[in-house]
């Protein structure tokens, strides 16, 4: 088979989520999902779709959207028709907010928040909020439940990291002898000095692994947070992302967060370039400032009316 489309076309449906197969008629077909998430009846009418307009394959991107394979082009509009009916949608592709991942958050056993309420947030907030906004780049948010990075958030443009922040009351420390903070620290930032607890805090992470181990509750007064990074990236360049110099408390001074990195890298980035190179570009302590203060939601109308 040789492939009849025209370049125009192709880039057209590519900005609708199809993406061409070289050499064919042919498209694979990304779906929206949230965080990976769909209903039975979902799930049922994706397939139903890809045995009536593609091949019959479903595979998962990195970004949890499903690709339904094999949909000739002619196709295109009448598959998107079929999944509209339950609420579905194509795309994730193009300069703009991307579909967010997360890991299991507190279905893992080391999880400090729940991942999939926080990704539906910023998939809500952002994804959709945003998807008309064009960016310089692509954008790629990553939630992570827990230090462990298994979702690898420090390699997305702003990547989320669950935290437990270290709070140990010294006057509580009886100096047992047997200390299980220090046993169970996995990062052995935990040590017994002169008969009390002391934590290195250049080396600990803030996992959480330590809580409630201790039988005198000197660190039950740990807080929830979260880690926010920015400028991460994979692929031939790759970069790890920098941490804010602030741990965020709540969810929605997270949400604040990602919405000022977002509004800094259209407001501030070169077209083309990534946002690491836009931090690389500006210095990150400048982005840091600016993330950190209101300046940018304060000119938010004027970002985003910007040519």
């Amino acid at each position: 088979m040789s492939c009849t489309i025209n370049a125009d076309d192709i880039k057209r449906v590519k900005a609708l989520g199809c993406l061409h197969n070289k050499g064919t008629d042919l498209f694979n077909v990304r779906v929206i999902t949230v965080n990976g998430k769909i209903t039975t009846e979902e799930a049922r009418v994706i397939t139903e779709a890809a045995e009536k307009y593609g091949n019959g394959e479903l595979v998962f991107t990195t970004r949890l959207t499903v690709e339904v394979r094999g949909i000739h082009y002619d196709n295109i509009e009448p598959f998107r028709e079929y999944i509209a009916r339950a609420g579905l949608e194509t795309g994730g592709t193009g300069t703009k907010v991307r579909p967010v991942v997360s890991c299991k958050g507190t279905t893992c056993q080391y999880g400090l928040y729940d991942t999939y309420e926080l990704s539906r947030k910023i998939h809500e907030r952002f994804y959709i909020g945003y998807g008309g906004v064009k960016l310089p780049h692509k954008f790629k948010i990553a939630a992570g439940g827990c230090p462990n990075n298994c979702v690898k958030p420090d390699l997305n443009d702003v990547g989320i990291v669950g935290q437990m922040v270290r709070a140990h009351d010294k006057e509580l420390c009886k100096g047992c002898g047997k200390c299980q903070i220090e046993i169970n620290c996995p990062m052995k930032a935990a040590k017994v000095v002169d008969g009390r607890i002391t934590i290195d805090g250049s080396i600990c992470n803030n996992c959480g692994r330590c809580m409630k181990f201790c039988p005198f509750h000197v660190n039950d007064g740990a807080l929830p947070g979260f880690k926010v990074y920015i400028g991460g990236r994979w692929g031939k360049r790759t970069a790890q992302g920098q941490a804010l110099s602030k741990i965020f408390l709540s969810e929605e001074e997270v949400l604040a967060a990602v919405e000022k990195a977002i509004l800094l890298f259209r407001d501030k980035g070169q077209a083309g370039e990534r946002f690491a190179d836009t931090i690389a570009r500006i210095g990150f302590e400048e982005a840091d400032r600016l993330i950190l203060s209101d300046e940018l939601l304060q000119r938010k109308e004027e970002i985003l009316a910007e040519e």
